[in-house]
């Protein structure tokens, strides 16, 4: 193992090979002999959640660092939207309406992209959350353009394997739900909201109440598909009976295609 660092003292990895090619006795081979990093069983007990926390939150911020991307472009949408090419499998009417914004979602991405590589990609990278549907859509767009896309994949008891398009060294895995939040929203220029379930529900709102409490900045947040979300949310009822105020509904804006987005990025841009 190459040891690049400047501390004079011996590095871990090092240690750990040396610790895998000692003799097989029966104190080598007993749990309590294993590095403690070098322990899987350790590592997840549940007194080690702390540690696992910090490692989930240390490893794509190293390693985004290490690339030098410095701001993103979220993506949040539903995996069961399809593309329109195979919209006819899906379970829905409402589904196959909805397979429109498969490709505003590719085509957003591919336009932000372009705008990313002028930056060398190290501006307004794509990130999404690395599964089907509209996430797909958003990695695919960025791989169009030539470009790199970030993928914050969770294990869930029936996901699939990342999608195709994601940018295999930006690929992240993560277990808990609430440390890929953090990493959606640390980098974030724009949000975008595309038609989507309980997941983009819980990601549009813990979002926009980020921003509504001040604990982040105020940036583009886009809802894609006005008529949709107008169906699923009342919001003027919530503004007539208080639960938020008039000015709440300023946060966010409708769009229906990639164009009038990256308009509305761009003039955020220009103002700032």
């Amino acid at each position: 193992m190459k040891d690049d660092r400047h501390s004079p003292m011996r590095d871990a990895g090092s240690d750990r090979q040396v610790a895998e090619e000692v003799p097989q006795t029966p104190q080598t081979m007993a749990p309590a002999y294993r590095l403690a990093f070098a322990d899987p069983e350790f590592l997840c007990r549940d007194e080690l959640r702390p540690v696992r926390l910090q490692l989930e939150l240390l490893k794509p911020e190293m390693i985004l660092d290490e690339r030098g991307i410095t701001s993103t472009i979220v993506l949040f949408g539903g995996a069961r939207i399809p593309e329109p090419a195979k919209k006819d499998k899906a379970r829905t009417k409402t589904l196959r309406d909805l397979s429109k914004f498969y490709d505003e979602a590719r085509e957003f991405s591919r336009l932000m992209t372009l705008k990313s590589m002028q930056s060398y990609g190290r501006e307004d990278v794509i990130v999404t959350g690395g599964g089907p549907g509209v996430m797909e859509a958003g990695n695919r767009g960025a791989k169009d353009a030539g470009g790199s896309s970030i993928g914050l994949n969770i294990v869930l008891p029936h996901e699939q394997a990342p999608n195709e398009y994601v940018t295999p060294g930006l690929c992240f895995n993560f277990h808990y739900f609430a440390i890929r939040k953090m990493h959606f929203l640390m980098r974030a220029k724009a949000i975008c909201v595309f038609p989507g379930g309980f997941g983009t529900l819980d990601e549009l709102f813990e979002s926009l109440t980020l921003i509504q409490t001040g604990r982040m900045r105020k940036v583009p947040f886009l809802l894609f598909g006005e008529a949709f979300w107008r169906k699923i949310v009342d919001w003027d009822a919530l503004s007539d009976a208080g639960t938020i105020s008039p000015e709440d509904l300023d946060l966010f804006h409708f769009v229906d295609s990639a164009e009038d987005a990256v308009k509305i990025i761009e003039e955020f841009d220009e103002a700032s």
